[in-house]
Order: structure tokens, then sequence, then C-alpha cells
């Protein structure tokens, strides 16, 4: 073989090889900015019991536990999720199949398993589009109430459809691909050579019993190539989507709060405050540099909180267990999730503009993305925390501003205001003296 003959026969690896080169840095450079971003919240250790925390993780990320408290949406998210990893497992097949220029690479290496693992790719696949057909349905024609709320308006109602388009392409692609490799195998076609069974697209070789093998190997290329390029760019479009959760929900799933649900942790320049009005002579550490009480803007919170912003699925299972959003108050713990997203991702662009360093643009998480009236409707029920599927705690975030709006601004609703002057003054969140407060028992 000549030199332009060898060059025109691995061109093709080399094309697949570059765009996997870039695939694969293009998602790693978006990833570094996300982890950056979160790393722009508080410290904060998640890192004890290990044990429990793997066991948490296994039963709720993997396990998908909390998906199956609504059994038909856990079922067709099971058959969504569970057909995406197997699914990819191909994949590692098709790179290698790129890269070096083989056909179905690990066919002579597994053999009669190698059909198993076809045939199970198929199963799922086609699992897959039925799990993302009911997924349509529910959103666009049943018009599930979760779905069809205001805070889904715009970008996030368009980049739930996308997806779940994008998914029915990409196992059309695969599917329609195997079953052109059928009909050139059944032909003895170079380098299609039967090694699997083909449950599903086995059904679909009748599309192509009237093609040319030309045209079948052209059809089937183009859908190898449109399949594993669908990938990548799939892939690129996670940092952008709700479906970034598909990454997101193990870790934030291990780093969850282990702590009862309803516990507050004390904030330590109040306890220090109240150990000296108790025992002025006791000996308590200064705080380090000014105190700041709740939080503002999205550096205020802790990371963990940042984390589960990115983490959110937009499934609204959240709001749909809140009594405040239930009974039309303007709180929705899911719009908490994503306008806190929303200011963290406008944060990390303006570092990035500022060459790594943050310049005031006048703007909050509080009162400019999430206002006080949503802040003060909610009950502390943890209704929202025991409904996500991935352990995201909307409650955190809106405590740490409520303390925001109550320490630092002062501006709590009057009821509570009068309660606080109650406490203060008698004792009690009554307005009644303390010498008054067995009066009672003389009636």
């Amino acid at each position: 073989m000549n030199s332009t003959g060898l060059l025109l026969s691995i061109l093709p690896n080399v094309v697949f090889t570059l765009l996997l080169l870039a695939g694969i840095g293009l998602f790693a450079f978006n990833l570094r900015k996300i982890i950056r971003n979160i790393r722009l919240g508080r410290d904060l250790n998640r890192s004890d019991n290990p044990g429990e925390r793997w066991k948490i993780m296994t039963l709720v990320a993997l396990g998908q536990t909390k998906m199956m408290v609504r059994p038909i949406a856990g079922i067709l998210h099971i058959f969504v999720y569970v057909g995406f990893v197997v699914i990819n497992i191909e994949v590692l097949e098709i790179i290698i199949d790129g890269v070096f220029g083989t056909h179905r690479v690990f066919a002579p290496f597994l053999g009669s398993f190698y059909k198993v693992l076809i045939a199970t790719f198929e199963v799922f696949a086609a699992l897959v589009l039925i799990g993302v057909f009911a997924f349509y349905v529910r959103r666009n024609i049943i018009k599930i109430k979760r779905f069809v709320q205001k805070d889904l308006d715009g970008f996030p109602r368009f980049d739930a459809n996308m997806i779940l388009f994008v998914e029915v392409l990409l196992m059309s692609a695969f599917l329609t691909m195997n079953a052109a490799d059928q009909v050139l195998s059944s032909r003895g076609a170079d380098h299609y050579i039967s090694y699997g069974n083909y449950p599903v697209s086995g059904l679909l070789t009748g599309l192509f019993s009237g093609w040319s093998d030309g045209a079948l190997i052209v059809y089937e290329r183009f859908m190898w190539w449109f399949h594993i390029i669908g990938i990548l760019a799939f892939l690129n479009y996670l940092p952008y989507s709700k479906h970034f959760h598909i990454l997101m929900a193990f870790p934030n799933v291990w780093y969850s709060n282990l702590n009862p649900k309803g516990q507050f942790k004390n904030m330590d320049a109040v306890t220090r405050e109240v150990k000296l009005m108790l025992d002025p002579s006791a000996p308590v550490p200064e705080a380090d540099g000014p105190v700041k009480f709740g939080a503002r803007d999205v550096q205020d919170l802790s990371w963990k909180n940042l984390m589960d912003a990115y983490t959110c699925t937009e499934c609204g299972r959240c709001s749909s267990e809140c009594p405040a959003n239930m009974t039309g108050k303007l709180l929705s713990p899911r719009s908490i999730m994503m306008k806190t997203r929303d200011r963290l991702e406008e944060v990390g662009k303006n570092i990035d503009a500022n060459k790594g360093t943050f310049v005031d643009d006048g703007k909050s998480l509080l009162h400019n993305y999430i206002s006080a009236e949503e802040l003060w409707a909610c009950t502390t029920c943890n209704a929202c925390v025991q409904a996500c599927p991935v352990n995201i705690d909307p409650l955190d975030i809106i405590v740490n501003l409520r303390q925001q709006l109550v320490m630092e601004e002062s501006a709590p609703p009057a009821s509570l205001a009068t309660m606080f002057g109650n406490i203060e003054n008698n004792g009690a969140p009554w307005q009644f003296s303390p010498a008054d407060r067995l009066n009672w028992k003389d009636e």
C-alpha cells in the first residue's frame, strides 16, 4: 500500500481520535469551572462516618430507593437510568474500534458472552425508548402539575424536552446501526461478521432488505459516527443542563447531612456571646475576623449548598410536597435551588471575565434572585428534604438567608419582630409581664 493509500486508511481513525480528545478536553475544562464554583462556598466537614455514607449512596444514588416512593415514575426512571449506564459500556468498544480501526473488537475475546451483552444492550435501549416516551407524555400531554409550573418556563422546559429528544436519537441510531450491521453480516460483507443476538434491531432488518451493500455500509458507518459524536455532544451539554445530576448525584448523596432532619447547627458567634453572658469570666476563644451572620450571596453558603444547586434534577418533587407551595404561596424549593445555581453561574462568569477575581456586580442571591417573601413562606417542615431523590437540602439555604435578614438586616416579618421583642422583654413569646405569668390560676 502506498503512502497515500495508508493515509486514507488511517484518516478516519485520526479524525475519531482528535474528536474524542477534543470532546473529553472540553468537558474537563467545563468540569473544572464547576468544581471551582462549588469551592467558592464556605468550608464544611462532611467526611465523618464513611461507612454510613457509602451505605446511603448505595441505596439512594445507585439503588434509586427514593425514586421508588412514586412507583410509576421510579420504574420509568430506572429504565432510563440503568439503560443509559449499561448501553454506555458499549461506548468503550466503539472508542477502541474508532481509534484502531477495528470492528466489534471485543467479540472474539468474549465469545458467547458477547452475544449476551449485545442482547442486553438492545433490550435496555428499547426500555430507554419506552421510558423517554412516557416521560414526554407526562410532561407535555398529561401535563403533571410539577412539570408545568412557572419556574420551569424558558430554558428549563426546553432543556428537559431536548434531552428526551436526544436520547431518542441516540437509542434509534444504536438500534438501526445494529440492524444494518446484521443485514451486512448475513450477506458476508467485508468486516461484517455476525457476533451477537439482536432481539430488538433484528425486528428492524426488514427496513433495509432492498438496500445495496454500499448503501448499507454508508448508513451503518453514518449511524456509528452519529452515535459516538452524539454521546460526546451529550457529555459536553451536561454541564449546562439539569441532567448534570447523572454525574453529581453520587458525590452529592455521599456528602448528605447525617444529622436528624430539623436539627440546626448552633452559630459559633452566638454561642460565644451566650457563654459570656452566663459567665463573663469563662475563657471563650475570640472570633477570627469580623463575624457574619447567615448568607447574602452564594459565597456565604457552604460548598455543599452549592453542590446541591448543581445536582438539582428540577423534578419538582420537593415543591409538590411543600405545604407552602401547595397553598399557593410564592415559595418553591425547586426554584430556590435553580436560582442558587443561576447566581453561582453568574458569579463564575464574573470571575472568568475578571481574570480569576470576583468584582462586585451590585447583585446578591438574597433580594436579586430570592425574595424575602419566598423565604418567610417556608414552614421548615423538611418535606422538601425528605422528598428529594438525591438528598438535596433547600431548607439549609433558606435558613441561612433568613439569618441574614434577621441578624444582619434587622428585617424579620412584623409578627416575628413582635415575638423577638416579647422574648427580650418578657422572657416569653407572649405580651405578658413575667410577674403576671401565673395569673391564670386565680381565675
